[in-house]
């Protein structure tokens, strides 16, 4: 890679793309990139354009010889890439409301990547995934696939199985949401805290938690059992722990464990929430509405600071410090999905699990956890079981599959309502489903 990076960036009409390029501008000294792609499809096209543009205007700014292509050309974008970053929505927003809005008539929750709705994103995202990956062998067989499409952990997961691309790292800005809640909860820089992570995409844990290599994992939960100390991402609705559950359960869980450890509490807000706001979906289209009226304006060179309620903040010092790392060998260590190779106890050891690993020029290096606490060994279990058995629906379009996995997850938990959502949710997104519907 003596000559400069080249970036694909699947999805690159995202209105998370200044965040990417905000990144790739700050480390441009160590990570000296001099073709950035922008890939969307035709439906994306007027986004690609706008974001393009300002992505365009960013680099002008910042006086740096990056290259930025705008294509609906994806081949032309992979040819000799060095890294391929994917970030895109099958069925943009509107399959998302569907997602969240369907499951609620049953009393089940609706969420992009949990429950039934992360099922069906999946189903949507695997096959773009693998289309992908089957192209990157044939255009860039030695780039690295950064994925940070959600769900991330079953998409790695489908990568890791079911096709050849071995270099490929999941990401998700969780963990690293986690960390900077914790350095402003002992208001102290992000650069002195380092958590202990393991288990699975949106069921991530934080084992331990350090300042300046001393644990204060113990410090850090008596704080967060105040209500005021929250660590929470914006496209979750924060409800409070109860003191004694936090004390017992001896992690730091995150965002998404309200789902599994409120259910009642997240179905009723989530009802409440899409009678009186709209659902996320729905939230968010208007946010992004907001969002490319400000990229419209020629006049501005910079990531918006709006951006950060989309809900993907973090995603750029996530993403970027990822691939910087890969490229310079730099050994530090990040949570990512990887795979597990016996890293952590109990998961096989060839699938996918967000853990802290040691980045190198070679990828992740999963550092051993050993066994889970076994008061969380049985959710993350079960959600691996849910992401195996999902990944493998959406590869064979088996309906019995689906069913097996709509069911196994424990937000859904009946075979009779699993299956009148499965049928309804498949008939809503059959456009994007064509596995399902080919006889």
């Amino acid at each position: 890679m003596a000559k400069g990076i080249k970036i694909a960036t699947i999805g690159g009409g995202s209105s998370y793309t200044p965040e990417l390029v905000e990144g790739f501008i700050k480390r441009y000294d160590e990570l000296p990139i001099s073709e950035l792609w922008l890939v969307d499809i035709e439906a994306g096209r007027e986004k690609l354009e706008i974001v393009g543009d300002l992505a365009k205007r960013m680099i002008k700014k910042s006086g740096l010889p990056i290259n930025v292509h705008l294509t609906l050309d994806r081949r032309a974008a992979l040819k000799d890439a060095d890294f391929v970053t994917t970030q895109f929505r099958v069925g943009l927003l509107d399959a998302r409301a569907k997602d969240e809005r369907i499951p609620l008539k049953y009393g089940v929750l609706g969420q992009e990547t949990n429950g039934p709705g992360g099922l069906f994103k999946g189903l949507r995202t695997i096959p773009v995934i693998l289309d992908i990956c089957r192209e990157m062998e044939e255009l860039c067989p030695d780039a690295w696939l950064i994925n940070f499409t959600n769900p991330a952990g079953m998409v790695t997961e489908a990568v890791l199985r079911y096709s050849n691309i071995k270099k490929v790292v999941g990401l998700c800005n969780v963990p690293i949401g986690m960390e900077m809640g914790v350095a402003r909860l002992l208001d102290v820089d992000h650069s002195r805290v380092r958590i202990t992570f393991a288990g699975l995409n949106h069921m991530v844990y934080g084992l331990d938690i350090f300042l300046d290599g001393v644990s204060v994992k113990d410090k850090v939960i008596d704080l967060i059992t105040n209500p005021d100390n929250a660590i929470t991402v914006e496209n979750v609705p924060a409800l409070e722990w109860e003191p004694e559950f936090l004390k017992a359960l001896n992690a730091l869980p995150c965002s998404y464990h309200h789902y599994y450890y409120k259910r009642s509490d997240m179905v009723e807000k989530e009802l409440k929430n899409a009678k009186e706001l709209g659902t996320r979906a729905e939230v968010v289209k208007k946010l992004e509405a907001e969002l490319f009226e400000l990229y419209k304006d020629p006049n501005l060179d910079v990531k918006p600071p709006q951006l950060e309620k989309r809900g993907g903040a973090y995603y750029s010092d996530a993403a970027v410090r990822l691939i910087h790392s890969i490229y310079t060998d730099k050994k530090d260590i990040q949570p990512v999905n990887t795979i597990n190779n016996g890293a952590i106890a109990g998961i096989p050891a060839d699938s996918a699990v967000e853990v802290s690993c040691i980045i190198t020029k070679d990828g992740p290096k999963p550092i051993a956890i050993g066994e889970l606490p076994v008061a969380v060994q049985g959710l993350v279990g079960q959600i691996k079981s849910f992401e195996r058995v999902a990944a493998e629906a959406a590869v064979t379009g088996d309906y019995n599959t689906a069913l097996l996995a709509m069911t196994i997850n424990p937000l859904v938990a009946n075979d009779r309502v699993g299956k009148l959502i499965l049928d309804e949710m498949l008939e809503a997104h059959k456009e994007h489903l064509p596995q399902f519907f080919h006889n």
